[in-house]
């Protein structure tokens, strides 16, 4: 028997925690510290429910954590190459908080950020969460205010959308995404490479010691082939001085197909899909964004997350879908900037089932 879609607002340290749960019994929870998915419940194919997101169980732990878990990324996602950008004629020296690079919007992005929460609400079993936030003129070195909303919905058919929407008062660069990190098996339940991912894209972006792009190359023989449906584990470990670089998978993709913004996603092709056999747990993204980021965990480090589970490296996998790292320096690449007068608009769903 179905249930009634509902959304529930409670505190989670210092943050507002809002509970989303549709007619099937799904549940995502989101706070508005940093727009943080904290947790998203879903069954596997006997009906047993379990969290897929990896998270902590206090808000303070997300304080600590260097990891970006679950976080709206911005004022750019991926790395900017030696914190320099070039806007209109003049330059802009942003933090080098990743090596050479700036990383995610710098030493406090959006991530590190509370946003205000325009509003909520349940109707027709939909749930909906929109949060806003002004980043200032000069923040973080980026010119403009910026202007960004950030809706979330969860629909009957298990699928969480996520919609930006960003406009500024100077041209600037904006390049918005979602840094969930997910594990099909539950949070904590082991690593991901037993995992099968699709991934359409026929092209990628290899990346210099530095990890900034160095052009798009062909995905075809080599260990970032992830057209057909390929265990993330089977390659991982390949002598490939990509794999090298990232320490596993940590790098772009160029995608054969995008949507629409007008179409809302539907039609629209599903870009990349993940598997997990074990469980039979299933995660279909679609987007509107020319790229998406699949990075394997990496640089996880045991540290402790829910029910105090260490999360050890590869034991999450993140599809940051974005424009392309390092865009601002690079002139082939799709542009990031964003003009007075103009709207940056970009929508994402994942979508959970079984199989």
């Amino acid at each position: 028997m179905k249930g009634e879609a509902t959304i529930i607002k409670s505190q989670f340290g210092k943050a507002d925690l809002f509970t989303l749960k549709n007619e099937n019994g799904i549940t995502v929870q989101i706070m508005n510290y940093g727009g943080t998915i904290t947790s998203i419940k879903v069954p596997d194919r006997d009906g047993n429910f379990e969290d897929v997101v990896l998270g902590f169980d206090t808000f303070e732990e997300y304080l600590k954590q260097p990891f970006y878990i679950g976080a709206i990324i911005g004022r750019y996602g991926n790395r900017i190459a030696n914190g320099k950008l070039t806007i209109e004629g003049k330059e802009y020296t942003l933090a080098q908080n990743n090596g050479n690079n700036n990383l995610h919007g710098g030493e406090k992005g959006f991530d590190k950020q509370f946003w205000e929460v325009e509003k909520y609400s349940s109707n027709d079993g939909f749930c909906m969460l929109s949060l806003n936030y002004r980043s200032k003129d000069m923040e973080e070195g980026f010119p403009g205010n910026l202007d960004v909303t950030v809706i979330y919905t969860l629909t009957p058919d298990n699928t969480l959308g996520v919609y930006y929407e960003a406009a500024t008062d100077k041209t600037t660069v904006c390049n918005l995404t979602q840094h969930t990190y997910f594990n099909l098996k539950g949070a904590g339940n082991g690593d991901i490479l037993d995992h099968a991912l699709t991934i359409h894209a026929d092209k990628y972006t290899p990346l210099d010691e530095n990890q900034i792009p160095t052009g798009i190359e062909a995905v075809e023989n080599t260990p970032f082939d992830f057209t057909k449906s390929t265990p993330i584990g089977s390659r991982i470990n390949q002598e490939n001085p990509q794999l090298k670089i990232g320490n596993g998978y940590d790098h772009n993709f160029v995608l054969k197909e995008k949507a629409d913004i007008d179409e809302g996603l539907r039609p629209s092709p599903v870009i990349a899909k993940a598997i997990d056999p074990s469980s039979g747990r299933t995660l279909e993204i679609k987007t509107t964004e020319p790229g998406v980021q699949f990075y394997s965990a990496n640089y996880l480090n045991g540290i402790k997350g829910k029910e105090e589970k260490p999360y050890a490296a590869r034991s999450g996998f993140c599809l940051e879908t974005q424009h392309f790292p390092d865009s601002p320096n690079q002139s082939g690449f799709p542009s990031t900037f964003l003009k007075p007068g103009k709207v940056f608009e970009s929508i994402t769903s994942f979508r959970f089932g079984v199989e």
